[in-house]
């Protein structure tokens, strides 16, 4: 370094706090994600048509468009809104959870919040029924668009302990709540659910009826089956059908059917069940799709059935980092009964698309090999990009082509709403790179690149300042009894002027993320290689979402109100 740059160094090292930069830029973030299967030829497309953490997909056709929300739990802007024309290729028009004031999930874990939204239009007007776990039970939100704005909820009564809610309008107008809710009487065993039928009062936006029992247990109750749940109701020929997942939302995922003459039952369990899943699949097997599961139906203008759904794309065992993803398939039916998939079969990676015009690809692409760089030029992030948990104030701004974080005392590890913003890892090949200014003012100060499954599973590379001197250092917690902060395993003094770049970047092979540095663009120095990426999966880390790769900031001080 030279003698003036170590001079201007140790003087902003010296200033007073009030004086020092508190805030951490950057230039750009860009992400690269590689499939390495099979490549759609014409008339096909890939699966999953949404990568990465985009679980419990709720499917609809309005016209001649198809619109689909997902889980978000305790991410903030909640449950995206997609549209296509063509069920393949998708774009993000919305959020409707995208106001601080609709909900406040400070202190909660990240996998509570958004459970499973189900999104539905009835003359002109849009509902989500979801529950927001740990902050206020079932709801409903209501639109003239699906792009929103979206209202603040209308909390429902009487569906204490329940999930999975949807609406079903049957063809009189008439309208009805269908959800997982706790067994008649105590439950015989753990993971005994019901599923219940009321109607309901859009206008009111509360149950217009007492409950009836449709499903108590499962649709074999002398087996003791378990998590009966995302239950959907539609019409065809005069039936009524029930689909539901069974088997909890791991690897014995999967979709049940039941029909019946009359909307509140009783409902004949179907011949072929399940109807989907992936549980009776040899382990081991190469490109495997598991936990296959919790899916909703929609019907094309020319009469053909198709079925989104979950599941998941293994890197090895079951570890995968992607979190719980959404696949298409066709839906056939023979005497009147659905089946998605017969059992034994495995989910296609490719499969012929839809008979349907097809659409452009848009210019955020969800599924396949792709390249996304993000310059925060425009003056909001875009829709894809979520941080953790509800904002209090405002902490991030775009100028010039900057994105600004301020560096608040808000940690990574803790159950607030730090200054990190994210966006799904959609590959397990993957990388992520960003260019960092930043002016660490105190102690413990930090800013960078983070890889994160929850607040207590994630990695940190970035610039810190230890005691007078400043490094780049990767930072890791595995575990709640860790320091929020996690721990150091690698540190080097940052060799560079005051104010100077730092390029970072994370490449995640499977199971193993590699960290590298650089001063000048694309000449990146190693800082740890072959890091344990296990530690971002489910299976280690728990709950339901997927790993976030993204932008942090952090300078010690009084605690904020979180």
């Amino acid at each position: 370094m030279r003698k003036r740059d170590a001079l201007l160094l140790a003087v902003m090292l010296a200033a007073p706090a009030s004086a020092r930069e508190t805030s951490a830029r950057f230039g750009w973030f860009d992400y690269e994600g590689k499939e390495l299967g099979p490549h759609p030829g014409p008339g096909q497309y890939h699966n999953p048509i949404l990568q990465g953490f985009y679980p419990d997909p709720s499917l609809i056709r309005v016209g001649e468009e198809y619109f689909l929300a997902n889980s978000t739990f305790a991410y903030f802007p909640g449950i995206p809104i997609f549209r296509s024309r063509d069920l393949v290729h998708w774009t993000q028009i919305g959020n409707a959870i995208d106001r601080p004031d609709q909900f406040n999930f400070a202190g909660l874990g990240v996998s509570e919040g958004m459970f499973a939204p189900s999104i539905s239009e009835h003359a002109g007007t849009w509902y989500i029924v979801n529950v927001c776990v740990g902050c206020g039970g079932n709801f409903v939100v209501t639109a003239k668009s699906p792009a929103g704005p979206w209202s603040s909820p209308t909390f429902i009564h009487g569906l204490d302990g329940a999930i999975d809610a949807s609406l079903f309008f049957d063809e009189d107008g008439t309208s009805w709540i269908v959800y997982n809710g706790p067994p008649p009487g105590k439950p015989r065993y753990d993971g005994h659910r019901a599923i219940w039928l009321r109607r309901f009062d859009t206008k009111t936006g509360q149950p217009a009826s007492e409950p009836a029992l449709l499903i108590n247990g499962g649709i074999r109750p002398d087996t003791d089956p378990v998590w009966i749940e995302g239950p959907h109701i539609f019409k065809r020929k005069g039936y009524y059908y029930l689909i539901a997942a069974e088997g909890g939302t791991g690897e014995n995922h999967s979709e049940v059917v039941l029909r019946s003459t009359h909307v509140a039952g009783p409902y004949a369990r179907g011949p072929a069940n399940p109807i989907l899943t992936q549980r009776d699949l040899p382990k081991g097997r190469p490109a495997a799709v598991t936990s296959a599961g919790h899916a909703s139906f929609v019907v094309t203008p020319n009469g053909d059935w198709w079925a989104a759904f979950l599941a998941t794309r293994p890197y090895a065992d079951d570890f995968y980092n992607t979190g719980r993803e959404t696949f298409l398939l066709p839906v056939s039916w023979q005497d009147d009964w659905p089946l998605v998939l017969p059992r034994g079969e495995a989910v296609p990676a490719i499969q012929q698309r839809p008979d349907l015009p097809p659409e452009r690809q848009g210019s955020i692409p969800t599924s396949g090999s792709f390249k996304i760089i993000d310059k925060f030029t425009e003056r909001k992030l875009p829709l894809y990009w979520m941080m953790l948990r509800t904002p209090r104030r405002r902490w991030y701004s775009m100028n010039a082509g900057m994105l600004e974080l301020k560096a608040r005392p808000v940690s990574l590890g803790s159950r607030g709403n730090p200054s990190f913003l994210g966006r799904r890892q959609q590959h397990a090949d993957a990388s992520a790179s960003t260019m960092l200014r930043f002016c660490p003012a105190r102690d413990g100060a930090r800013a960078g690149l983070v890889a994160l499954q929850n607040e207590a599973s994630w990695y940190f590379v970035g610039l810190v300042r230890h005691g007078d001197k400043l490094s780049v250092t990767l930072d890791r917690r595995s575990a709640t009894d860790q320091p929020l902060d996690g721990v150091t395993l690698v540190s080097v003094p940052f060799r560079a002027r005051r104010g100077a770049p730092l390029f970072l970047k994370v490449r995640a092979r499977g199971a193993r993320y590699d960290f590298y540095y650089a001063y000048k663009p694309n000449d990146w120095l190693p800082l740890k290689l072959g890091e344990d990426g296990t530690l971002l999966s489910t299976k280690r880390a728990g709950g339901f979402v997927g790993a976030m790769l993204g932008l942090y900031a952090y300078q010690p001080g009084a605690k904020e109100r979180e």
